[in-house]
């Protein structure tokens, strides 16, 4: 066992590493103050988002971007509260802006990628933007992504995202929690080696996306719109892009407890098995092993069967390590003051991330009201 554990920690130390190296690699990206050329099609599907709806419409709206060269399709998932009718009336009131509303073709076990696979279908425009029904986007959004994509030539641009920060524990962990994927997402990127995206920031070539067939050969895996695609145009050789921007940081919203907090991240860890990326399923594995590890070797020190040090020196390893990951994502985020909560939080993480990783290799989750099997 503590063979084991130094190996982990050796090889999770030296990925940690790498991604900072990474991370240091990816320049900052700062547009040119040039006349706007791409045209987009921004697909926003949503089930039950009447509480969010109205802040993300209200963004769209303050959208600093020629209204002739964007479209926005809200694709509705079968909502069962108001968030059709917010729509609704947001369209009816908003007619300088080219909105439309489809209803979702279900065609698989996926209903997102369905819902974006009907958008796409009805899109106008060469340039598909993605954002989710709960989130908040900045003025600048598709200022940044287009000049992106003039300057890098960019068919796939994969943007920065946080969440909206609130008071609590649990609000601090989640918000650190999104800190070290962002930073992880940024060091693969900056190593070519992506390994991670998320869809409420993204864009891509319409086109290109109908080349490497869309979601089809993932279409029962109810959650990675964003990592699938991403690993399809990589392994087409299609030029992928992080936009590393403050001025393109999309916000989301945290989950409103633990048992959202653990459905979310279940849903997001179920399609890791999927992965075909060798360098992602690496990553995957290690910090899997690092967090079981750690809850192993905890409990065999209160069971008197492993001495401190077993424990404390691969915690120390991991705690240091992962504080240098997260501050720089915390930094970019301008959001260092909530490092406050990262002793507390790296406590509770290993048993944390090592319970979704099991439940998610065993059972299936609940989201927005519908049961997902693995």
């Amino acid at each position: 066992m503590i063979i084991f554990l130094a190996i982990i920690s050796f090889l999770y130390v030296f990925l940690l590493l790498f991604l900072l190296y990474g991370l240091r690699k990816l320049p900052d990206f700062y547009g040119k103050n040039s006349a706007p050329k791409t045209a987009f099609s921004i697909l926003i599907p949503f089930r039950n988002e009447a509480e969010s709806l109205p802040k993300l419409l209200h963004s769209l709206k303050q959208l600093k971007y020629p209204t002739e060269l964007f479209e926005v399709i809200l694709i509705n998932d079968a909502s069962e509260d108001a968030s059709e009718a917010i729509c609704t009336s947001f369209i009816s009131e908003n007619p300088q802006l080219n909105v439309s509303l489809l209803q979702n073709q279900r065609n698989s076990g996926s209903p997102k990628k369905d819902a974006l696979t009907t958008g796409i279908r009805a899109a106008k425009n060469a340039i598909i933007a993605t954002t989710d029904a709960d989130c908040r986007l900045p003025e600048t959004w598709l200022q940044n992504i287009d000049a992106i994509i003039e300057t890098e030539k960019a068919e796939f641009v994969a943007g920065p995202v946080t969440v909206i920060p609130k008071k609590g524990f649990w609000n601090g962990f989640q918000e650190l929690d999104i800190f070290s994927l962002q930073a992880a997402t940024m060091g693969s990127f900056g190593v070519d080696l992506p390994i991670m995206c998320n869809g409420a920031n993204l864009c891509y070539s319409k086109e290109a996306f109908l080349n490497v067939n869309g979601y089809s050969g993932n279409e029962g895996i109810a959650s990675g719109d964003d990592i699938f695609l991403l690993e399809k145009f990589q392994k087409a050789g299609l030029k992928t892009k992080f936009l590393r921007s403050r001025a393109a940081i999309v916000q989301t919203t945290l989950q409103p407890d633990l048992k959202n907090l653990i459905s979310q991240r279940v849903r997001w860890a179920a399609k890791t098995s999927a992965y075909k990326s060798f360098f992602a399923k690496i990553v995957g594995l290690t910090v899997l092993l690092m967090n079981l590890g750690l809850v192993m070797a905890f409990l065999g020190f209160v069971t008197g069967l492993l001495p401190l040090q077993a424990l404390g020196l691969p915690f120390l390893l991991k705690f240091n390590a992962d504080f240098i990951l997260i501050y720089q994502g915390a930094r970019f985020f301008d959001r260092e003051k909530a490092m406050k909560t990262y002793l507390f939080s790296s406590l509770i993480y290993p048993f944390f991330s090592s319970y979704v990783a099991v439940i998610s290799l065993f059972g299936g989750y609940n989201w927005k009201g519908r049961r997902f099997r693995k």
